[in-house]
């Protein structure tokens, strides 16, 4: 999934910098973007050592300057901070000091131990990157064996000595994710759902559009669940446990990263004359460590028009590279028409209209069904005469769901979409309709139903809010965020006097009891501060105790096995991280005791 942070490809700005390559295979030095007009700022944990993070930490940062040779903190800043030297504007200014010939403000304690919190916790994950990920496929393997098994180690153990074991293969229609097992649920609120989406899409036009429709929003927060399985889990739950149309599945090229990491699928409610079309982002994964390490990045890069914005979500949508920073005016500056809405077929192949069973256009015909061929596509499009698109757009998350989403808006006039996605995912979700605003989609944005976002972090400053506000705010509102409790993620980046990450657009929290409010911020924005540390670890006794409770207070479908119990614990020690998972977004939309005044919807 998502993420900016890997630390293994090293980038380098400045000669003093001493950075070597510690995973990839090149390492890339930036030239100075300054005079093309480009501004950003880099946090670069690998770039020093711990012993260059102890006198960042005691030294005096107020004095010395960038290239100056002036000593103190300003030294040490350097080898871990990347930046453009263009002066930015004085209002929403997000960084250290850029604008200036010192690399750092005057908000010495302020920031100071932002950016020390942000490099450890990025250098830590970097070590133990290989051991999480290596953990992560144990973990899966072994819930997916047990659950292959009779669902306990009796059952489990019997199969093995009768010779009866079932060894679980992943990527195969009965391979569920760590997110899955930690909840189960895979169907939809009891609700007509279908004429709930006509009742949406005919009252969308109006000028005050009231509640917040519990099915859509729950239809939203399974399809940001649904979105960390495999494609062929995907299309199973889509076709057969919602009986709608699984449309496709795409695998989004990171060009940092080098690989396909920013998963997304599309359904839509039928197959012909559809109303609804979903697209839904996978989130943070449990065991990845370079999403963890995008969700305490603090990077950025300035779009002229919109705004600062993290650079780790533009590179998990494929619109450049900090390797070098000028991909990012190249991919951005691309509008609507830069690709056009054709798209070549990859090996794994495509959705085919022969494939739809006449009768049920949401079941498969017989030869769809095989172990070999699913809905998934490696994201590729064809250029366009007018200006051709950049080699790695060709395979990138948005450029690959903008093209089909125009092939389906042209296929199903009366249909309008929908964009979500929990955790990464939600900001993935918000930036994608950016996009479509910055490349002027008119037509798009004109069918857009709404973005529906849970435990979303923050992705740009307030300029970047102001603009998307006053394009998704009017007639109506069409984008809220939806945060539980204590989760971190909302919470991060960090938003304080130097680093102004700020959330936009309307929030419904939920409290530990369900309880509903329209917001326009979570309290205890930052989470962190030692006032704050004794009422979260008292609630995360009472989220452990409710969890164990929940089966009798409401009923068996919120029962929560060991897996989500044992979260529960961990959180004891962490509440931000088990206040995150998918279990409380679900629970607060079905048990939400006070609807918000007003919705997207």
């Amino acid at each position: 999934m998502p993420s900016g942070g890997r630390d293994e490809q090293v980038t380098t700005g400045r000669d003093d910098d001493g950075v070597g390559d510690s995973g990839n295979s090149t390492t890339t030095t930036n030239t100075n973007t300054s005079s093309s007009g480009l501004k950003y700022l880099i946090i670069r944990p690998e770039g020093g050592g711990i012993k260059d993070l102890f006198n960042l930490l005691i030294t005096n940062n107020s004095t010395g300057g960038a290239g100056g040779g002036g000593g103190g903190g300003a030294i040490y800043y350097n080898k871990f901070i990347q930046q453009s030297s263009i002066s930015n504007d004085n209002d929403d200014q997000m960084g250290m000091g850029i604008g200036g010939p010192t690399p750092i403000s005057n908000n010495n304690d302020d920031h100071r131990w932002v950016i020390i919190v942000s490099i450890i916790v990025r250098k830590i994950i970097g070590v133990f990157g290989k051991p999480m990920e290596w953990c992560g496929y144990l973990v899966e393997f072994l819930l997916n064996l047990l659950s292959h098994n009779g669902g306990n180690l009796f059952s489990l153990f019997l199969n093995l000595v009768t010779g009866k074991l079932v060894i679980p293969h992943r990527d195969s229609d009965t391979f569920i994710s760590t997110i899955g097992h930690l909840d189960g649920r895979v169907d939809l609120y009891n609700g007509d759902i279908f004429t709930r989406f006509q009742n949406a899409i005919q009252h969308s036009k109006e000028t005050s559009t009231q509640v917040g429709d519990r099915a859509l929003m729950d239809f939203c927060i399974m399809a940001s669940k649904l979105a960390y399985e495999n494609a062929k889990v995907v299309r199973n739950i889509v076709v057969h446990h919602w009986k709608m149309h699984f449309v496709e599945f795409f695998n989004g090229w990171n060009e940092f990263q080098k690989e396909r990491s920013t998963q997304v699928f599309i359904l839509s409610d039928k197959p012909v004359d559809a109303n609804l079309i979903i697209i839904s982002f996978r989130g943070t994964e449990p065991f990845d460590p370079d999403d963890w390490s995008t969700d305490f990045d603090y990077s950025w890069y300035e779009i002229p028009k919109l705004g600062k914005v993290h650079m780790g979500f533009l590179e998990a949508l494929g619109l450049g590279n900090r390797a070098e920073v000028s991909t990012f005016q190249e991919y951005l500056q691309i509008g609507g028409d830069g690709v056009k809405g054709t798209s070549q077929q990859s090996e794994v192949g495509a959705f085919k209209p022969s494939m739809v069973h006449p009768s049920n256009g949401s079941e498969p015909a017989t030869d769809f069904d095989s172990e070999d061929t699913v809905n998934q596509r490696d994201t590729e499009e064809s250029t366009c005469k007018k200006k051709p698109m950049p080699i790695m757009g060709e395979m990138t998350a948005y450029y690959g769901v903008r093209s089909r989403l125009k092939n389906l808006l042209d296929e199903h006039k009366n249909a309008k979409f929908v964009v979500t996605g929990h955790s990464l995912g939600g900001a993935l979700a918000i930036l994608f309709p950016t996009i479509l605003l910055l490349h002027e989609e008119k037509e798009m944005m004109q069918r857009l139903l709404g973005v529906c976002t849970f435990g979303q972090p923050r992705v740009g400053d307030r300029k970047l809010g102001r603009f998307m506000e006053s394009h998704l705010n009017h007639p109506s509102p069409k984008y809220f965020r939806v945060v539980y409790c204590n989760d971190l993620v909302p919470r991060l980046p960090y938003d304080n006097k130097t680093f102004l990450f700020k959330h936009f657009g309307m929030c419904l929290y939920y409290d530990s009891k369900y309880v509903e409010q329209e917001v326009e911020e979570e309290p205890n924005k930052n989470y962190f501060g030692m006032r704050y540390l004794i009422p979260e670890y008292v609630n995360a006794v009472w989220e452990l105790i409710r969890g164990l409770t929940m089966e009798y207070t409401y009923g068996k479908d919120y029962k929560e096995g060991w897996f989500r119990i044992l979260l529960r614990a961990i959180g004891l020690g962490v509440p931000g991280i088990s206040a995150h998972s998918p279990t409380d977004y679900i629970n607060s939309v079905r048990l939400g005791r006070k609807q918000a005044a007003a919705a997207i919807w």
